[in-house]
């Protein structure tokens, strides 16, 4: 794991890949390289900074060059022991460990044909010195992220954002649109980018810079076709073996020259990796997180703790419990200039705070759950929305009187907060609209009338756009299975656009590798192989992962009430935040600019404050996105400290 970055026919490339590298420090504290050969008219450089996981060894080390090739990568590969044997067989010679060594090798054998055969999470650039090309590649699901930028012939990418930023002295625009995405789902999609210029290469593709100055484009692996593959799987009768699968991946995910541990939560996901874990690794250590008791309380949180020690003390794990009582008003701006676009999930904190315990205690490596509830429908919007289609035979009057009785309810008091109420208001949101409105609203921060009170008036056409892109992407299917169609929404949009996003983001923060087992590409044409009536069986969402890890973990795990990896948001909004939520929505740079509308956020305010309807989500991602603006528009890339 690490960070990359380069310029191809670039002006100053050799200043500039410095200036990208250096930006880069936290995401690779165990060396640095740089690399610069001619190429056409012009230069390719090429930066790295080290965080050594594998082969510890200066063998290791990159740029690593090689014969004519140079390559600069980001990443892990779990099947490199196999690669590393079929190339051998063929009278390829390895000078050390590394599975860089193994990709440079592939790629000298196969070139972009290697890139299906990858098995793990990877961005990477390579420079042939002998044709002048620079190809850049990102793994299947988007684990590891590459943003670059084009002028002219010229090319600059970089692991993180804020690197272009840096690189390009500040000149770089934000993109509108990409904020309007960032206030509908609180994530920017990862098909847009929040500077105008910048953009993510696409999961499961490369991209070929010729000296010529031509580019190429190309995609490797696709989640549309894996899920159609896995109907057709399906409807022949095939039932995948899920259970081994997912410990196969386990046991490939626990690879590494350097201590590993793992999230641990107390819900089915992590206490299933963690289970499957400490059969390979006796003793291996494991890290949860609890939160005061006052905030736990007010925002009536399940104690998910008690079920962390029963996992650990069942499999002999060494659980390390982490109290997060975190200052927000420091954290706040800290995370927000890590997190590289405008994200408002509290869970980043979370991640963050575990990954510095972690490495403070010597881990490099961390092994997370992220990613089964995207593919097994464990979310509970995949069952409010299976939910919402029984609602909707509900005689009409009947359904317009359970509406007005909720909507009188109130969320919270000024003592403690209503989760059944909040969960009934959010269902009744979207139960009576059609499929894909229905989904799009089940978890996003607003409808569309909404959205257009809250944001400038110019930015109407904007909103459409930004809607039409999410029934377009739903849409891109032939599916015939409701939750699979859900699935494979979460898993083109959800999962890279903020599960991902912010579990590399905050992890790197810290000098930290998360690994992620169940988004693997083995465990995900599994995933799309499960019709998604054995996915939500009943009430039961996940409830093929849950029948799956009943051969290793004791009922009252598999099936306890889902947990939460998130915050007491209302607790710290009507607490710690409230001065700043104040003077961002009487002074902040989003409502004197005229991006964001100060009537409608203090509406949201006073409703919120009365206990009417739960806006904690929504201003805490106000307030994430006042910074990131403050940041992004001073030109300094750097977080500034709002008065409170």
């Amino acid at each position: 794991m690490c960070g990359i970055a380069g310029t191809y026919l670039w002006p100053d490339g050799k200043l500039v890949t410095d200036r990208l590298t250096d930006t880069l420090a936290h995401r690779g504290p165990d060396g640095a390289g740089r690399y610069g050969h001619p190429a056409g008219d012009g230069e390719v450089h090429l930066g790295h900074r080290r965080l050594a996981i594998i082969d510890l060894s200066e063998t290791g080390a990159q740029p690593m060059v090689s014969d004519g090739l140079a390559l600069t990568y980001n990443g892990e590969l779990y099947n490199a022991p196999e690669l590393r044997a079929e190339l051998a067989a063929t009278g390829v010679r390895f000078r050390g460990t590394s599975d860089t060594e193994v990709l440079l090798e592939a790629w000298r054998r196969w070139g972009t044909d290697c890139l299906p055969r990858l098995r793990g999470m990877f961005a990477f650039g390579i420079f042939d010195e002998r044709t002048g090309e620079l190809v850049l590649a990102r793994d299947q699901l988007g684990i590891k992220p590459l943003f670059l930028l084009r002028r002219g012939e010229g090319l600059v990418f970089a692991s993180e954002l804020k690197a272009l930023a840096a690189a390009t002295g500040g000149s770089l625009q934000v993109d509108h649109a990409a904020l309007v995405s960032s206030l509908l789902y609180y994530w920017v999609p990862d098909s847009r980018c929040a500077f105008r210029e910048a953009e993510k290469l696409p999961p499961g593709s490369w991209l070929r810079c010729r000296p010529d100055g031509r580019v190429e484009r190309g995609r490797f692996w696709d989640l549309k076709d894996v899920a159609a593959e896995g109907r057709e799987r399906a409807r022949a009768g095939e039932r995948p073996d899920l259970a081994a699968v997912v410990e196969e991946s386990t046991r490939r995910h626990l690879l590494s020259d350097v201590p590993v541990a793992t999230f641990l939560s107390g819900g089915l996901d992590s206490s299933y990796l963690t289970a499957l874990a400490a059969r390979h690794q006796p003793g291996i250590s494991a890290y949860t997180i609890g939160f005061r008791a006052e905030d736990a309380r007010f925002e009536a949180m399940p104690d998910d703790l008690r079920y962390a020690r029963q996992v650990a003390g069942r499999f002999g794990v060494d659980l390390h419990e982490i109290e997060i009582a975190p200052n927000v008003l420091d954290l706040l701006p800290e995370m927000t200039y890590h997190l590289d676009e405008p994200i408002g999930d509290p869970a980043a904190i979370n991640t963050y705070l575990i990954c510095t315990a972690a490495r403070e205690a010597g881990v490099k490596v961390m092994l997370s759950g992220m990613g089964a509830d995207e593919l097994f429908a464990g979310y509970r919007k995949h069952l409010a929305n299976l939910l919402a289609l029984r609602y909707q035979r509900v005689p009409r009057p009947l359904r317009r009187g359970v509406s007005a009785t909720v909507d009188r309810l109130p969320v919270a008091t000024a003592r403690r907060g209503y989760r059944s109420v909040r969960f009934a208001k959010r269902f009744l949101s979207f139960a009576d609209l059609p499929e894909e409105t229905a989904f799009r609203r089940s978890y996003t921060m607003y409808d569309q009338d909404e959205l257009l009170a809250l944001v400038d008036p110019d930015l109407a056409g904007t909103v459409d756009d930004v809607l039409t892109e999410h029934a377009d992407v739903y849409q891109d299917n032939d599916l015939d299975d409701f939750v699979n169609r859900m699935c494979l929404t979460d898993a083109r949009m959800f999962l890279p656009g903020l599960n991902l996003t912010y579990t590399d983001r905050s992890s790197m923060a810290a000098s930290t590798e998360v690994r992620v087992p169940y988004v693997d590409v083995e465990v995900v044409r599994a995933a799309f192989a499960v019709p998604g009536d054995r996915k939500i069986v009943g009430r039961q969402g996940k409830a093929v992962l849950k029948e799956a890890a009943t051969s290793v973990l004791p009922r009252e795990i598999v099936y306890r009430p889902k947990g939460l990896f998130s915050a007491p948001l209302r607790a710290w909004m009507s607490r710690d935040l409230a001065p700043l939520v104040r003077e961002v929505v009487n002074d902040g740079e989003l409502v004197r600019s005229g991006l964001l509308r100060r009537d409608a956020l203090a509406r949201m305010v006073a409703e919120d404050a009365a206990g009417q309807r739960d806006f904690s989500k929504h201003l805490w991602h106000v307030l994430t996105l006042e910074y990131w603006y403050r940041d992004a528009t001073s030109g300094s890339g750097q977080s500034t400290r709002l008065t409170a």
